[in-house]
């Protein structure tokens, strides 16, 4: 396994780097990406065929900023000259950088030097006369604002899930369990994530239906890219012990792997070892991110082939709903997770209510030429 971007450089190019960037963290960014260019592409496509408007917006330019403005700035700043500059350091000695972010420690005056680069900062488009323009807002150009706040809410969402699934270890050792970096559940992820982007789609006035439309492919691309993170770091997302003999055709990575150098040192010592992850795993597990990421690509590319036929409103997301129920669901069965009610683990349980969800639209989305009136006059069907 690759815990860091430069093991990985390493293996593939067959020459020593010190590049200490987690490969998990390196594919999440990726995936953010990855989706970054799918919802641009669909809000132009959605823009384009009329389903969705830009609007004219009012700004005030020029205008000095307010105190709080000047303190969010100037806190920025402190922050990322205190944590930045060390961080960067870190990564250049080959080092692991995640002690010293998750501490108090600090460069104090590089912390000041950036509020104080950042405050100043803040004046650069002050006017001698403030003044009020408008212009017209695309719906492509809310993508940063998205992206930045659903990795926010995302990652809180799926840290809290991961704590729910882990209650017994967080009673006891809770900073130990939320400041953990391994420990994320992509449901929760996906929840908060997805929340947030509705929500800010229709504090824009973009329809939930069409946002969650627009919003369907790059959201599963993005689990898929996020889940080759998981499998190439061993972050502890592997499956159960695969104890059937493995089909000749298929390498033993891909059958049962005990994913040696995992980052999160799980299993025993690897004798003669000297680098810094030494455990594999005794005895070989399902590679399920592996399966997991190949699927969900797979997937990703069938939507992304039908978008364009699936015309009625809605029929994306509730397709993305089933899709992605149904591969949870069964991937479940390969992976070490607490089971609960019926014997279903918690991300089994929300896959069920994703499919009875996309179900329930499809159903829905059938009977509403019949409530409309099309079902009981033919004649308005081709208005409908």
């Amino acid at each position: 396994m690759f815990p860091t971007i430069g093991d990985l450089i390493s293996y593939l190019f067959h020459i020593p780097v010190k590049i200490n960037l987690q490969t998990f963290g390196t594919f999440m960014a990726l995936a953010f990406a990855g989706a970054y260019v799918v919802f641009v592409a669909e809000f132009k496509r959605k823009e384009a065929d009329g389903t969705i408007r830009g609007m004219m917006v009012k700004e005030t330019v020029g205008l000095p900023p307010s105190p709080l403005e000047l303190l969010l700035n100037v806190t920025l700043g402190f922050l990322l000259g205190y944590k930045g500059i060390d961080v960067l350091l870190a990564l250049f000695r080959g080092a692991d950088p995640a002690p010293g972010f998750l501490s108090l420690q600090g460069n104090l005056i590089a912390g000041g030097v950036f509020a104080l680069v950042w405050g100043i900062w803040v004046y650069k488009d002050k006017l001698p006369e403030s003044k009020e323009v408008e212009r017209y807002k695309h719906p492509y150009q809310l993508m940063p604002f998205i992206v930045f706040m659903a990795a926010c809410w995302g990652f809180t969402g799926a840290k809290l899930f991961d704590a729910v699934e882990h209650i017994q270890e967080l009673r006891y050792v809770p900073l130990q369990v939320l400041l953990a970096r391994s420990g994320f559940t992509y449901y929760g992820g996906l929840i908060f994530g997805g929340l947030t982007c509705l929500y800010i789609g229709y504090k824009n006035k973009i329809r939930l239906i069409d946002m969650a439309d627009i919003g369907s492919p790059g959201m599963m691309l993005a689990y898929g890219i996020g889940r080759i993170g998981c499998q190439l770091s061993g972050d502890g997302d592997w499956g159960i012990v695969n104890r059937y003999v493995k089909p000749g055709w298929i390498p033993q990575w891909a059958w049962a792997s005990t994913y040696p150098h995992n980052a999160i040192d799980a299993g025993v010592y690897i004798p003669g070892c000297t680098l810094q992850h030494c455990h594999q795993l005794p005895m070989g597990v399902y590679p399920t991110p592996l399966y997991e990421s190949v699927l969900c690509i797979l997937l990703f590319s069938f939507m992304w082939m039908i978008r364009k036929r699936l015309r009625t409103q809605g029929a994306m997301f509730c397709l993305f709903l089933i899709l992605n129920g149904v591969e949870r669901f069964f991937i479940e069965q390969l992976r070490i997770t607490p089971k609960y009610f019926l014997q279903l683990s918690q991300a089994q349980m929300i896959a069920l209510l994703l499919i009875a969800g996309g179900l329930a639209g499809f159903v829905w989305l059938t009977m509403i030429p019949y409530f409309s009136g099309a079902g009981r006059n033919p004649a308005k069907i081709s208005r409908l």
